[in-house]
């Protein structure tokens, strides 16, 4: 071998020696060395680097257990750094890297709760010279970059509840990464997470130009981890919560940020909230989207499908009217309003606003569902408001959605079905449109229970309501929401409606069915129902003793400043609408109806009953000035038919009114209690007809009462400071007739819009004046029932000294007989009476006269004369009765005439003896009780014999004396009573 040769091979073995140690001793050991001692220079924390190993000849290099931070906390490092370099990186003037691996490479990413980053402050550099940025990157490729076992810490202590996890086994994979090619590289992430969390990432990387592609997927992701942030914007405790979702991405950074999501699914289950107190929120089972794109450039998301099942929640309204959720999120916004902004900072404008009006901008994000199921879902309302709490379930509720479009310009379909409580239920379907607001829903109600609003009735009326239920079969047609306008069509029924008078422990207002059909509602304009069909209602009506009534008392008494606020804030905006309003009611149909009524300030009570209400109320139409014909039947107290006929304006009763209302055959037992309180007597018996005719017409009141009476008998008298001061007993029989009959007619007219006018008390003066009539002047009734209206039968008058009837008399006594004939309960009590005065003198006469006859009489007897049957037929000369005188005056005044009288002469002698005789029975009581009693008994014989007057209803009195002279005629006078 030559020398050259072998100084040649000697050199290249030396510098091949020197090579290798340089390359796998020196310089590991040098850059080792300068690698820590930069460490320690620059590093914050205490950071080392383990060895470094390097292969000259492949350019294989290795970096071992690199760490930075403390030994028992180290914030960032790894086990083993390998990178695999080309020497073809030496003529291709770019760094080519066949391999990298990075073994269980861990770090720490640490925000503090100023917001620091702990790995911003892991060095400590000097400011970089800054140098003109490059057209191009810097040209690096690497064949395969590979990840394998890493972990990264994530602590976070900003939240209030700071979040502290691990990602373990995170493996990375990158193949054929150039910075200057525009072939994409691939990549792909594993990793898995606390609590069973992975991801998994595969997709292209390109830097020129900036863009990405790929899918990724999230399994098992648990929010409890993540809920600190959420919990800083919503003060809600999670309770259990699962996340995964999978999806296609694009990215494009070229010229703006453009991201395209396609292909995504999530799901979420399960999800449990609970209110910050421990309080139940939300419990959802299942929630899952599919079928979804997102578009940034676009501002559009496409969600294809959403599923969910069994989400239950609970909705409060809190005793100051604040909704649970809606105090949550103010609670949160006031933490924030707290906290400020920072001196100078500034508020990013949204990008997506909505103008006054409604409708969206152009820079508004656009969200589109084309399909959603949710079922089983499950709402539990609650409110506290009331004093006493309402609480409704609403479900399983079922809802399907389709077409949404949050732009509003198109149609959506909307479908839902939910139970409501323990056995209502709800079902819609139809459209809807955000822009213009409009849609048409088909809306089923059956079995709400309306006891649900018993706690709202409850301040305002002592009502309880027992039961009632409401379906509905309705068409909702949303035409505008500025303003409001809609339109609702169907039927509805109200079934088994029973409420309670809470006072009294009875009944109030009750039914069996109410159906409203052909129902059309024209917010805010009309209100038109075609048929109101009421089967079997009830009512009652109670007058308590103070005069005040049933429905009085139902209403809750309000402070003086609620009834005000009341009537002037909602009052007015009622009656507004109420006028313009138009109603019409085709026809209410009363089907077996009925209704109690009761006075209870009367002694005893008064209580009657209305049943078997049927009939008809015609069209009502408060637009067109129509009468409503009314044709409505029932009984009171189940055996006395009523009827109410005839036709009103019920808007407009003053405009026109024409009813006949008509009672047949009502027991009057039942109005003892009035008989007893205003005239002072029960009734034992009796039936009463009524009819009221009212017609009105431009206000003016037309009205015929008739009120007809049937074998009315008057019980017990009862003691009552209101009972009028007039002989009841005696009314009742001058008013009844001889079928026992007691006719009335009361008829009233007047202005009603005369606001001093009022129909009952006129009704009522009318019916006392009538029996007022009646009781003061009898005798003048009984001549116009009679048919002798100028006569005045209550005296019957006798020339002085007879008994006998003249013609005038007899025709009196006839017109009277009839009249009693009419009034059989009637009896009449004859007063004989005679005037000393006007029948003295002649009673002494004919007193005289018959002396003369019974003293001629015995004597013819004493003779043995033939005499007559009654010494009255007996005619006596002057000469006898001249003869008899003084035996006369001897006998009768028990005395001798006077001595004087002797000495005349024997014509006036006699004279004086007649005087003396005459004079002493002029004032006789015993002649004039005579005369008075053959009068009597002359007015009775003839109201027997002649007019036919039963002898039992006559009473003869006892007899009296009077000083009364009618033109030289003595009066006896006629009294009334009763049977």
């Amino acid at each position: 071998m030559h020398n050259g040769m072998k100084r040649t091979l000697i050199g290249l073995s030396t510098a091949l020696v020197v090579y290798s140690l340089l390359g796998f001793l020196i310089l590991p050991g040098v850059a080792q060395r300068v690698v820590n001692q930069q460490l320690i220079q620059y590093a914050t924390v205490p950071a080392r680097l383990g060895r470094i190993e390097f292969n000259p000849f492949s350019l294989e290099l290795s970096l071992f257990d690199l760490r930075l931070g403390e030994v028992d906390q180290p914030q960032l490092g790894f086990e083993r750094l390998y990178v695999d370099l080309q020497w073809s990186s030496l003529w291709r003037r770019a760094l080519q890297i066949e391999n990298i691996e990075l073994v269980k490479l861990h770090t720490e990413v640490v925000f503090g709760k100023d917001g620091n980053l702990n790995l911003a402050q892991l060095f400590d550099l000097p400011p970089a010279d800054e140098k003109p940025a490059k057209d191009e990157p810097f040209a690096l490729s690497i064949g395969r970059l590979q990840l394998i076992e890493g972990s990264v810490r994530f602590a976070d202590q900003r939240p209030a509840e700071p979040i502290d996890f691990l990602l373990d086994s995170l493996n990375f994979e990158l193949l054929n990464f150039a910075t200057r090619s525009d072939d994409a590289a691939d990549a792909v992430l594993v990793a898995t997470g606390p609590s069973g969390a992975r991801v998994d990432w595969n997709g292209q990387i390109n830097l020129a130009p900036i863009s990405s592609s790929g899918r990724l997927k999230v399994s098992n992701l648990q929010l409890k981890d993540f809920w600190p942030y959420a919990r800083d914007a919503v003060s809600l405790q999670l309770k259990e919560g699962q996340l995964s979702f999978a999806g296609d991405y694009r990215l494009d950074l070229t010229e703006r940020t453009d991201l395209l999501l396609s292909n995504l699914s999530a799901e979420l289950a399960p999800f449990n909230l609970d209110t910050p107190d421990g309080q139940p929120l939300i419990r959802l089972e299942n929630l899952e989207l599919s079928e979804t794109s997102l578009d940034l450039a676009k501002q559009q998301v496409t969600i294809g499908k959403v599923s969910s099942r069994a989400l239950e929640t609970w909705v409060t309204r809190e005793r100051d009217g604040e909704l649970n959720w809606q105090r949550l999120l103010e609670q949160q916004s006031a933490v924030k309003d707290e906290a400020g902004q920072e001196p100078g900072s500034t508020q990013q404008a949204p990008r997506s606003t909505t103008n006054i009006s409604g409708e969206q901008t152009a820079n508004a994000w656009q969200v589109q569902l084309r399909n959603a199921q949710l079922r089983g879902y499950q709402i539990h309302l609650s409110d506290q408001v009331p004093s006493a709490e309402v609480a409704l379930e609403l479900g399983p509720l079922d809802l399907d959605l389709s077409d949404f479009d949050s732009r509003g310009t198109s149609p959506f379909k909307i479908q839902l079905n939910t139970q409501v409580g323990n056995q209502g239920a709800v079902s819609a379907i139809g459209q809807l449109q955000l822009q213009p607001a409009m849609g048409q829903l088909s809306i089923d109600t059956q079995d709400i229970d309306l006891r649900i609003a018993q706690s709202y009735l409850t301040p305002l009326v002592h009502l309880e309501l027992r039961s009632g239920m409401l379906a509905s079969q309705l068409q909702l047609e949303l035409t505008g929401t500025e303003p409001l306008a809609f339109e609702i069509t169907g039927d509805a029924q109200v079934t088994q409606l029973h409420t309670l008078d809470t006072i009294n422990n009875r009944d109030f207002v009750k039914w069996e069915r109410l159906e409203l059909e052909g129902l059309r509602y024209e917010h805010p304009a009309m209100l038109q129902i075609q048929q109101v069909d009421l089967n079997r209602p009830y009512a009652r009506f109670i007058i308590n003793p103070d005069l005040t009534t049933n429905i009085n008392d139902l209403l809750v008494e309000k402070s003086p400043a609620a009834v005000s606020q009341t009537r002037s804030g909602v009052a007015t905006d009622i009656d507004q609408q109420a006028d313009a309003m138009g109603i019409r009611i085709g026809g209410v149909n009363i089907k077996n109806g009925s209704a109690n009524f009761s006075d209870l300030s009367l002694r005893p009570p008064f209580i009657t009953a209305v049943e078997e209400l049927n009939g008809l109320i015609g069209t009502i139409n408060n637009q067109a000035q129509q009468s409503a014909t009314v044709d409505v039947t029932g009984k009171v107290d189940r055996y006395a038919p009523v009827s109410i006929k005839g036709g009103l304006t019920p808007f407009d009763p003053m405009q026109s009114l024409d009813i006949a209302t008509r009672f047949r055959q009502v027991e009057l037992t039942t109005l003892s209690p009035y008989s007893g309180k205003f005239a002072g007597y029960r009734i034992r018996k009796g039936r009463m007809d009524l009819d009221l005719h009212y017609r009105i017409e431009q206000g003016k009141l037309n009205a015929e009462n008739k009120v007809v009476l049937q074998q009315l008998q008057l019980g017990e008298q009862v003691d009552s400071p209101e009972a009028v001061d007039l002989p009841v007993r005696l009314a009742v029989a001058l008013l009844k007739d001889s079928r026992g009959t007691i006719s009335l007619e009361l008829p009233v007219q007047g202005d009603l819009n005369n606001p001093q006018f009022d129909v009952m008390p006129i009704v009522w003066q009318t019916l006392r004046n009538l029996v007022t009539r009646a009781v003061k002047a009898p005798f003048k009734f009984l001549a116009n029932i009679g048919g002798g209206e100028k006569s005045d039968l209550s005296q019957v008058h006798f020339a002085p000294g007879s008994s006998e009837l003249d013609e005038q008399m007899r025709a009196n006594l006839d017109t009277l007989a009839r009249a009693l004939q009419e009034r059989p309960v009637l009896r009449l009590e004859v007063e004989g009476q005679s005037s000393p005065t006007a029948d003295g003198p002649l009673l002494a006469e004919q007193w005289l006269q018959r002396e003369y006859q019974q003293t001629w009489y015995k004597v013819l007897q004493r003779r043995g004369d033939k005499v007559p049957a009654d010494a009255a037929q007996l005619e006596i000369g002057e000469e006898e009765k001249a003869a008899m005188l003084e035996g006369i005056y001897r006998s009768r005044l028990g005395q001798q005439p006077p001595a004087q009288w002797n000495e005349l002469d024997e014509q006036a002698r006699s004279e004086k003896l007649r005087e003396a005789v005459l004079a002493s029975r002029a004032d006789s009581t015993a002649l004039l009780r005579r005369l008075s009693r053959a009068r009597a008994a002359s007015i009775k014989d003839y109201l027997v014999d002649a007019s036919g007057l039963d002898d039992s209803r006559v009473y003869l009195l006892d007899t009296g004396i009077t000083q009364a002279v009618d033109d030289g005629q003595v009066p006896s006078v006629l009294h009334l009573g009763v049977e």
